[in-house]
């Protein structure tokens, strides 16, 4: 009787010791290989040395990304921490941190550096079929401190940082992203083509400060992706935004797309390759439907330089070239045979020249457009796209 009091004693002291510690002992090297997998539909791929766990930090020493764009090389990442590391259902992965040295690659005279790499909560997924969220390699931010390009041992574009933001939507239906490269300083001072680098003095942009910054949202069930904000912003020079909204980007859509350039990539016929991919492309165009889009120009003096410049290239002043340009406009507007288009356009231009402040041109049907009707009216009836997506030019509003 004591005998099989004791050995429940200690059955029962090793249940209690097994619930206190961790159930399962980190798998760095499954966490690697599901990393390489959720990375793979993009068209690259990751490599390593060794993944050793260690509590819930997990250290990749030797770690490799090779890209798409550079078939046949890699980028030498080096030594990866991943901090917080948690198994996550569905065998997938989840990080609070991703830390990495320093990167710095040098090619001929030019050389390229970024500091203060860091990721934050990193989602790995257990089978990357890119279905649902909990099926693609995400992240809740990701940043850099200074970046830098130098060209000949002078440095020609700088960055101060750089930062991105994921958030899930309610429901998982979709994701909100924001992104900032912020404090740019671009020198143009080096420009070798005489004609090029009067021109960039002439306008005072021998050197750029700005930044440029992206903001928007995707949808996965209808695939509607908007992009409220990708703007160009620059000191003395203005700010450029592009906006557009259309759905069908779906995540079966990204597939397609992403075995289309494997195929291409795969053929060693390249033109036969390109030609593939226009049909695969032209094709998969038809799943998208036109929403909105827009480009607004802020001027920031930029105008007026420009149009003293040009002028002074062609012996008269920037406000003759100003008239002249006010002339011209709706003569070559007429070509296109769009009354009312023309007339706006022509407005816009005007007003613009006169009080260089605001150039926006914009499309928003009054219902979405599907874009095979797009391309439908451009080959039969180009003089209609205008109406068919509600274009509409103003200026200085």
């Amino acid at each position: 009787m004591i005998h099989t009091r004791k050995v429940r004693l200690m059955l029962a002291s090793v249940a209690l010791f097994s619930l206190a510690g961790p159930a399962m002992a980190l798998d760095g090297a499954d966490m690697m290989k599901k990393l390489n997998a959720a990375t793979t539909p993009n068209g690259s791929s990751v490599s390593y040395d060794t993944a050793e766990a260690d509590g819930d930090v997990v250290t990749v020493t030797g770690m490799k990304l090779q890209v798409a764009a550079e078939p046949g090389k890699s980028i030498d990442i080096g030594d990866v921490t991943f901090e917080g590391v948690e198994e996550t259902e569905g065998g997938g992965y989840y990080a609070e941190t991703v830390s990495s040295p320093d990167i710095a690659v040098s090619e001929k005279d030019a050389s390229f550096s970024v500091k203060d790499i860091a990721i934050g909560g990193l989602s790995i997924p257990g089978k990357a079929s890119g279905t649902t969220i909990e099926d693609i390699l995400l992240y809740e931010t990701a940043g850099t401190g200074p970046m830098t390009v130098s060209v000949k041992g002078k440095d020609v574009f700088t960055a101060e940082r750089t930062e991105t933001n994921l958030t899930r939507q309610e429901d998982n239906a979709g994701l909100d992203f924001d992104a900032r490269l912020a404090g740019i300083k671009a020198d143009l001072s080096g420009i070798e083509d005489a004609k090029a680098k009067d021109a960039v003095e002439q306008l005072g942009l021998t050197t750029l400060d700005g930044e440029v910054t992206m903001k928007g949202s995707w949808e996965l069930e209808s695939g509607n992706l908007a992009l409220d904000e990708y703007a160009l912003d620059f000191t003395n020079v203005g700010r450029l935004n592009i906006a557009m909204d259309f759905s069908g980007y779906t995540p079966q859509f990204m597939r397609s797309l992403q075995e289309a350039a494997k195929a291409a990539e795969a053929n060693p016929n390249k033109e036969e390759a390109n030609q593939a991919m226009g049909l695969a492309m032209l094709g998969l165009m038809q799943q998208l439907t036109f929403n909105s889009a827009s480009i607004r120009f802020d001027d920031a003096s930029i105008t007026k330089k420009a149009l003293d410049y040009a002028g002074s290239q062609q012996g008269v002043t920037g406000e003759q070239l100003a008239q002249s340009l006010k002339g011209l406009v709706p003569i070559m507007m007429a070509q296109l045979n769009v009354p009312e288009l023309q007339n706006q356009v022509t407005s816009a231009v005007n007003a613009f020249l006169d009080e260089p402040k605001s150039l926006t041109i914009s499309a928003k049907p009054e219902k979405p457009v599907p874009f095979p009707m797009i391309m439908g009216a451009a080959m039969g009836a180009p003089n209609t796209i205008p109406s068919v997506l509600g274009v509409k030019v103003t200026a200085n509003d």
